[in-house]
C-alpha cells in the first residue's frame, strides 16, 4: 500500500472530508474509487462516492461516512491504495512518497529524505543528516539534478552555504 494523500478536515454536515492529494495535479482525486483510510492505529476500507473541489482542494464523500461526527473521526487519516492502482507519475514527475527514504548526495553524502514541506514556493526536501541535523533542500531542477527513485538516490548541486544554514 502507498500513501496518495491525507484527509485534512471534515467539511459540511454530510460526512465529507477535504483531502490533500500528493500530486502536482489534485484532480487525480477523481480517479480514486476504493482506498484504505488509516489514522491512529485504526484502518478502514472506504469506497469513494463522490469528489468535488473547493478552493482547489478535493472534497471526498465516502460510503458509510454520513455525518460530520463520523467524518471528524477520520480527519488526519492517510489515504492508501495498492501500488498497482496508483496512477503512474509522468516523465519528470515524482510522488512525494517515492522521495521519502532517498539518500541525498552532493559531492559527498548529505543525508536521507524524511519528509516534504510545502510553503507556497517549490517543495522542500526535509533531509536528516548523519549527525541528526535537519536540512531543507529546495526540490527544484536547478538543485536536484538526478532523481533515481528505484535506487533511492537524489543527486544534488547545492548553492554555496546551504548546508551551513541553521
Amino acid at each position: 500500500m502507498v500513501e496518495v494523500g491525507r484527509l485534512v478536515r471534515a467539511r459540511g454536515n454530510r460526512g465529507e472530508l477535504v483531502a490533500e492529494i500528493y500530486s502536482s495535479r489534485p484532480e487525480r482525486a477523481r480517479e480514486l474509487k476504493n482506498v484504505t483510510l488509516r489514522v491512529g492505529g485504526r484502518e478502514r476500507a472506504a469506497a469513494i462516492e463522490g469528489v468535488w473541489f473547493h478552493d482547489g482542494r478535493p472534497v471526498l464523500k465516502f460510503a458509510g461516512i454520513d455525518s460530520i461526527e463520523q467524518a471528524e473521526a477520520w480527519a488526519g487519516a492517510d489515504l492508501l491504495v495498492p501500488d498497482s492502482e496508483r496512477v503512474r507519475a509522468e516523465e519528470g514527475e515524482f510522488y512525494f512518497s517515492d522521495l521519502i527514504g532517498c539518500t541525498v548526495v552532493g559531492d559527498r553524502p548529505i543525508g536521507m529524505v524524511k519528509g516534504i514541506e510545502e510553503f507556497g514556493g517549490p517543495p522542500l526536501l526535509k533531509v536528516e543528516s548523519a549527525d541528526g541535523r535537519e536540512i531543507l533542500i529546495p526540490f527544484a531542477r536547478s538543485i536536484c539534478r538526478e532523481i533515481d527513485v528505484a535506487a533511492k538516490v537524489i543527486r544534488v548541486e547545492l548553492p554555496e552555504g546551504l548546508l551551513e544554514l541553521p
